[in-house]
């Protein structure tokens, strides 16, 4: 398989410092998944081939005005985790992105992204169909949550899914491998981060 770099586009969830870096909300809850598969190198290195060969570069973090007041007063699940620990307030230093991963002057930034699926509350799939993309290729956080329900919405909308299984990571490894097995070959073709840049033709 080679991948055409005009209709591919690199979708990076959540690449933000609640997340990568120490000090961050919900860093300890990840840090040995990213750990174990180099998540950060490994993602700034198909991050590098990306953008030197032409495809279409997307963050999409997730953020909220202080008090949480765009989602449920009564919040359940992953999103009660994220209020409880005042995780990803705007403006704030957890909301920001990662800055070895920063976004760069032709990377495009997904603004509203609220919930787990990236298409859900943003413009993503106008985005993606205005480029003429036709593969989407997904890392970041959660495995099996924002990014397995970005995966499930990209299947569905029809674009070839490629996830890239060092890039992602969750807050365990059970949960992160179940999904990577289960989950993964299902709605996309999972590979490595080494394995996606030598198919970038």
């Amino acid at each position: 398989m080679t991948v055409n770099p005009k209709k591919t586009a690199l979708v990076l969830i959540e690449f933000q410092n609640d997340f990568t870096t120490p000090g961050g909300v919900l860093h300890d809850a990840v840090k040995g998944v990213m750990s174990k598969t180099d998540m950060m190198a490994k993602t700034k290195k198909v991050l590098d081939k990306a953008r030197s060969s032409g495809v279409t570069v997307m963050h999409a973090p997730i953020s909220f005005a202080e008090g949480y007041n765009e989602i449920s007063s009564h919040p359940y699940g992953i999103l009660k985790g994220v209020v409880d620990g005042k995780a990803f307030v705007k403006g704030q230093w957890g909301a920001k992105i990662s800055e070895e991963l920063a976004p760069q002057k032709d990377d495009i930034v997904v603004e509203g992204k609220r919930g787990l699926d990236t298409f859900a509350s943003t413009n993503l799939d106008f985005m993606l169909r205005s480029k003429g993309i036709e593969t989407v290729v997904l890392g970041g956080f959660l495995t099996n949550c924002c990014v397995e329900s970005t995966m499930r919405s990209a299947y569905e909308n029809g674009y070839e899914v490629i996830t890239l299984t060092d890039c992602v990571a969750a807050t365990s490894e059970e949960e992160h491998d179940n999904a990577l097995k289960y989950d993964f070959p299902m709605f996309s073709k999972p590979m490595t981060a080494d394995a996606f840049i030598g198919q970038i033709g």
